[in-house]
């Protein structure tokens, strides 16, 4: 099957977000900081929140869309020239507590562990990236984050992100980012941050 990459707007947000869902559920940092009640559901708004509020208006939302027009891989990032207002972030904040559930403490309490991983560099930030289930190991992921990764380079920016798998510490070393701390939230996920530099043009 093709599959075309571009950037898409707020009509595919609900279909993003399913994407994203779906990628993320029993993932290590949303099984740990979500409740397990409704717990799809759950994630299904917060990835609506952050496509919606935070990725079409200050970021880039890019998809890789399948013949049926629809996105079958996400990624989402927050670009340093259109930083997000704190009155939104707040907004995030506040309504992704309420759909934490009563895993909201553990999500504060995992945060705090991870604030000293990030820096004030400005970068281009991965805020999310996932590929729906059965269409993953098709190489969808690298190729949704090109585009962003090649925006870094023309801004002569780094890239940076967490992550909570294994498996994708590789991946993103295939790219060209290398790991720059850990930290370990007790009792729940591992997080490694990672900083891929600007590629010099040829």
């Amino acid at each position: 099957m093709e599959f075309e990459v571009r950037r898409i707007g707020p009509e595919s947000t609900a279909e993003a977000a399913s994407v994203l869902a779906d990628a993320f559920d029993g993932y290590p940092w949303t099984a740990w900081t979500v409740a397990a009640d409704r717990h799809r559901e759950r994630l299904e708004a917060m990835f609506a929140l952050t496509v919606d509020a935070v990725g079409l208006p200050y970021g880039d939302v890019w998809g890789a869309m399948g013949s049926d027009g629809r996105p079958v891989a996400v990624a989402v990032w927050l670009r340093p020239d259109r930083p997000v207002p704190d009155e939104v972030w707040a907004g995030v904040a506040a309504r992704n507590a309420e759909l934490a559930g009563d895993r909201h403490p553990a999500m504060l309490a995992a945060d705090a562990v991870c604030a000293s991983l990030r820096s004030t560099e400005p970068a281009f930030l991965l805020a999310t990236v996932g590929v729906r289930r059965t269409c993953q190991g098709q190489g969808l992921g690298s190729r949704v984050l090109r585009p962003g990764l090649a925006e870094a380079d023309h801004a002569r920016l780094p890239a940076v992100l967490e992550t909570s798998s294994t498996p994708n510490v590789q991946l993103y070393q295939r790219l060209g980012f290398t790991v720059t701390g850990e930290a370990q939230v007790p009792g729940g996920p591992r997080v490694w941050a990672m900083r891929r530099p600007a590629s010099r043009p040829e």
